[in-house]
C-alpha cells in the first residue's frame, strides 16, 4: 500500500482498540492489513492482530494509504479531531487550513480550491501544500475528497436521497464524477452501498441521521443550559429523564447558494451509544451536511474532552463532560448576547422573546411548541431604533442591534466558525454597545473558538476568586488553548442563574 503518516503512539492506540474505549473515537483509525479497511476504535469486530494493524491520525491519512472505510463502525460517524496549538506555527496553519476546509459556510458560494485557501492563510499554494502534507499526511484535495465522500456515504447509508443529489450536496461537481472517485476510493458504486449498508428505520417525519461524540459529555447540562434560555415557539427542550432521553427541537434557517431553506430540526441524545440522532424537515434536505455541520458546532460534539481535562482538570476536576453551546446562526446568537448584557439569563429570555413575537416568522413544523423562526438580519436592519424600543430595549442595545443586522445583511460580516476570529472579534468591537465582553462570548459560541475569555465577566471574577480583568487574564494564562471550557467550568460552580446575572454581567453597555 501507499505511504502514509503513521500515527506517532501505535501502541496505546492498539490498547484503546482493544478496549474499545469511546474516549478515542475521532482520535485515530486503524488500517488492517488483512482486510483492507480502516475502522474507528469504537468498532465491534473481532479485535486484529497488533501485526496488521496501521494507525492513523485522519480518515483522509488512511485512504491515502489506501484502506477503505468499515461499512459496520462507519467512519464518518465518528466526531472531528481538531488540533489546537501554542506552539507549533506550522500546525496552527495546517489547522487553520483543515478547519476552513470543514466549514462549508466559510466557501461562500464558490467551491473550495487550494488557491482560494493560500490567499484566506496569506501564504502561497506551494506552502499550504507542504505544511498539510508535513504535518496531517495529506494533500488539501485529498483531506477535502475523504470529507466529501464520507458525507456521501453517511447520506446514501441513512437517507433515502436520490444518488444525485447526495452527489451534489456532498461538494462534487457531477453525478459522473461522484461515481468514479466514489468506486476508486471504496471499490463499491453508491447503489452497491445503499443495497449493502444497514440503513436505519424510515423516520415518521422528515429524514434521520447520526452524529457520533467522544464521552464524557454532561447532556443534562447541555440541555439545562438551552433549556433556560429557550424561546418560546422557536424552540423546545426536553430534559432527560429514566423514560425518554432528553432532546433539543427548534426552527431553523439556513442561507445557501443565494437561498434561504427553513425548517426544523430534533436532536435526541443517544447516550448509550455516544450519539445525537437527527432528525431533519424535508425541507432542509438539500441542505442537510451544512445541518450537520452547524448541529456538530451546536452541541459541540467534536470536543476533545481529554486533551481538555487534561489542562483544566487541576483547576476544574469535577465536570469533564462539559461543553460549550453553540447556536444555530451566528446572527442570532449576537443578538441574544447584547440584550443579556448586564440583566439576568430571565430577563435577557423576556427582551428575545419579544424580538421573536414581534419580528418573527411563521414556520410550518409538526413539533408542538415550534412555530417561529428568529428574525433574520435583514428584518431587523430596517425595523429601526423605535420599534425595538417599544419592546423594552434600551438605546444602547437598540443601537448595537441595528449595526450588526446591517453588517450581517449586508455581507460586511460574517459569524460563523470559518471566519478569521482575531478579525472578527476586533470588527465586532466597533460597533456601538459592544466591547470585549460581547465580542468574546460570540466568538466562544458563534465562531466556535476554544480559547475565547471574556476577562471582564463579574460572575466569571466571582467563580475564579479574582479582583478584575488584570486577575482573570493572568489566572487563565495556564488554560490556553481550552479558556472557553474553562470559562463553562467556572461558571458551573456558580449558584443557578435565577440567583444571579450568570453570563450577562458584560460591562460592555458601560463604555459605550
Amino acid at each position: 500500500m501507499p505511504s502514509a503518516t503513521p500515527h506517532p503512539n501505535a501502541d496505546a492506540c492498539y490498547l484503546a482498540l482493544a478496549a474499545r474505549d469511546a474516549r478515542f473515537d475521532g482520535r485515530f483509525f486503524t488500517g488492517v492489513t488483512s482486510t483492507g479497511i480502516y475502522c474507528r476504535p469504537v468498532c465491534r469486530v473481532r479485535t486484529p492482530k497488533r501485526d496488521n494493524c496501521r494507525f492513523f491520525q485522519l480518515a483522509a491519512q488512511a485512504e491515502s494509504a489506501g484502506f477503505r472505510p468499515c461499512l459496520r463502525c462507519r467512519p464518518e460517524l465518528a466526531p472531528g479531531a481538531g488540533a489546537w496549538s501554542i506552539e507549533d506555527a506550522g500546525r496552527i496553519l495546517a489547522g487553520q487550513a483543515a478547519r476552513w476546509l470543514d466549514e462549508p459556510e466559510a466557501w461562500g458560494d464558490a467551491p473550495p480550491t487550494v488557491d482560494r485557501l493560500a490567499a484566506r492563510l496569506g501564504v502561497s499554494d506551494r506552502h499550504v501544500r507542504r505544511i498539510f502534507e508535513a504535518h496531517l499526511g495529506v494533500s488539501p484535495l485529498q483531506y477535502l475528497q475523504t470529507r466529501r465522500l464520507l458525507t456521501a456515504k453517511q447520506l446514501l447509508t441513512d437517507t433515502p436521497l436520490p444518488v444525485t443529489q447526495v452527489a451534489l450536496i456532498s461538494g462534487f461537481a457531477s453525478v459522473r464524477r461522484f461515481n468514479a472517485a466514489f468506486l476508486a476510493h471504496y471499490r463499491l458504486s453508491p447503489t452497491q452501498l445503499r443495497r449493502t449498508g444497514p440503513n436505519l428505520a424510515a423516520a415518521p417525519l422528515g429524514t434521520t441521521v447520526r452524529l457520533g461524540y467522544r464521552p464524557p459529555y454532561d447532556v443534562a447540562a447541555m440541555l439545562a443550559f438551552f433549556r433556560q434560555r429557550q424561546l418560546d415557539g422557536v424552540e423546545a427542550v426536553t430534559l432527560a429523564t429514566t423514560d425518554q432521553p432528553g432532546q433539543l427541537a427548534r426552527s431553523w434557517r439556513v442561507a445557501s447558494g443565494g437561498q434561504s431553506h427553513s425548517g426544523w430540526v430534533v436532536c435526541t441524545f443517544n447516550a448509550a451509544q455516544h450519539q445525537v440522532l437527527l432528525q431533519v424537515s424535508d425541507s432542509l434536505r438539500g441542505v442537510l451536511p451544512l445541518v450537520m455541520r452547524r448541529v456538530r458546532a451546536l452541541l459541540d460534539l467534536d470536543a476533545d474532552p481529554h486533551a481538555i481535562h487534561e489542562v483544566l482538570g487541576t483547576r476544574f476536576p469535577d465536570t469533564p463532560g462539559l461543553r460549550v453551546p453553540g447556536c444555530v446562526d451566528g446572527f442570532e446568537l449576537a443578538v441574544r448576547a447584547v440584550l443579556g448584557q448586564q440583566i439576568t439569563v430571565a430577563a435577557a429570555r423576556t427582551l428575545a422573546q419579544r424580538v421573536v413575537s414581534t419580528f418573527g416568522e411563521p414556520v410550518d413544523t409538526p413539533l408542538p411548541g415550534v412555530t417561529r423562526l428568529f428574525p433574520s438580519a435583514s428584518v431587523l436592519a430596517h425595523a429601526g431604533g423605535e420599534a425595538l424600543g417599544q419592546l423594552g430595549i434600551v438605546k444602547q442595545r437598540q443601537a448595537a442591534i441595528t449595526a450588526l443586522a446591517q453588517a450581517v445583511a449586508s455581507g460586511a460580516l460574517a459569524l460563523h466558525a470559518g471566519v478569521d476570529v482575531a478579525a472578527t472579534v476586533a470588527q465586532l468591537k466597533t460597533f456601538p454597545g459592544i466591547g470585549d465582553w460581547t465580542a468574546q462570548y460570540i466568538a466562544m459560541r458563534a465562531l466556535r473558538w476554544p480559547d475565547a475569555f471574556p476577562a471582564g465577566d463579574v460572575a466569571l471574577h466571582k467563580a475564579l476568586g479574582v479582583k478584575g480583568e488584570r486577575e482573570a487574564q493572568a489566572a487563565s494564562d495556564a488554560w490556553k488553548p481550552w479558556r472557553s471550557y474553562a470559562v463553562l467550568r467556572a461558571w458551573a460552580t456558580l449558584p443557578p442563574p435565577s440567583t444571579h446575572k450568570s453570563i450577562a454581567q458584560s460591562p460592555d453597555l458601560t463604555k459605550a
